[in-house]
């Protein structure tokens, strides 16, 4: 009788156990997925992914740029997070807290992933180091107040409309698609152009969808983005040019013998995806979702390249 009074109590523990378990591990990857999101660490494996691209569809030996690219989007991405944390309280406030909260850490991680980035840049000679001290000068021009004489409207180039994300988009283009042909120690083909005007608008698209979600306080903070001049409905038309004129300038590549098959087919699938995602503008508020999907793209791109290449395409 005591072993079946005993029974039921032993499967309660049993599932109570169970219970705490999965609440533990859930609780876990929740913190994991805010310290990915919250610090946009995330990406750092997608910037390395953007210079696999490049290197395949340029042909370049494998070499340390991934690696270096990673570091470095680590370090920017997250110090601009830090250097932020106060004025995003106001559109973000999880984002800033959590940021706050563990300041320190990122900084001590944002200056030894800079360092880090810059001492393997010099494996790849004189013009790799160049190239990865880029992002570090960009950050300082984009982020700081170094133009008092354009007055109180322009304090900042981050204030600038189409300048402060053509900033991050030029730099960007510039590391994903040079560093690795630095290692590589080969010259600037139509391709790699061609690779670069990809990144270059991909790039400046990603950076405006984030400022869909910031409108209201970038717009109190006087910093003037597409939504906050041309509002969201104008801003998705925007977008939708942008990325039909990359479709159009993929295509022209292709029919010039610029690009192959695989790497025109994989990008054309790419910007088909982004333009479902543009569709989106102005019919969702979870526009921070909407930015991180924007960004896996290149999962997209550099996996439809790949298969394609290993049947032949």
């Amino acid at each position: 009788m005591s072993s079946q009074t005993d029974s039921p109590s032993l499967a309660w523990d049993g599932t109570r156990s169970v219970y705490s378990t999965l609440a533990a591990l859930f609780a876990y990857g929740v913190r994991a997925k805010n310290a990915l999101v919250y610090s946009s660490a995330y990406l750092v494996f997608i910037a390395g992914v953007e210079v696999a691209t490049t290197m395949i569809a340029l042909s370049l030996p494998l070499s340390p740029a991934p690696l270096v690219i990673a570091l470095l989007t680590f370090a920017v991405y997250v110090g601009d997070r830090i250097a932020d944390a106060e004025a995003d309280a106001a559109t973000s406030p999880e984002r800033a807290a959590f940021v706050t909260r563990y300041r320190r850490l990122f900084s001590i991680g944002t200056a030894a992933a800079y360092g880090l980035a810059v001492a393997l840049s010099i494996l790849g000679g004189p013009t790799a180091l160049a190239i990865a001290l880029i992002p570090g000068a960009f950050w300082i021009l984009y982020a700081s107040d170094w133009l008092p004489s354009l007055g109180r409207y322009f304090s900042r180039l981050k204030e600038i409309l189409v300048v402060n994300s053509a900033v991050v988009a030029l730099a960007w283009a510039v590391c994903v698609v040079c560093l690795p042909l630095a290692y590589a120690d080969r010259a600037f083909t139509p391709t790699a152009a061609v690779i670069f005007g990809y990144f270059f608008l991909d790039t400046f698209v990603n950076t405006e969808i984030p400022n869909l979600r910031d409108r209201e306080g970038d717009a109190a903070n006087g910093v003037s983005t597409l939504p906050v001049v041309f509002g969201v409905r104008r801003t998705r038309h925007v977008l939708y040019a942008l990325d039909l004129c990359l479709v159009a300038g993929i295509a022209l590549a292709f029919y010039a013998g610029v690009l192959d098959a695989a790497m025109t087919v994989g990008i054309l699938v790419g910007l088909a995806y982004a333009l479902c995602l543009a569709w989106f503008v102005g019919r969702t508020e979870r526009y921070g979702r909407l930015a991180i999907a924007g960004e896996a793209k290149h999962l997209l791109v550099v996996a439809v390249v790949v298969v394609l290449g290993a049947v032949g395409f």
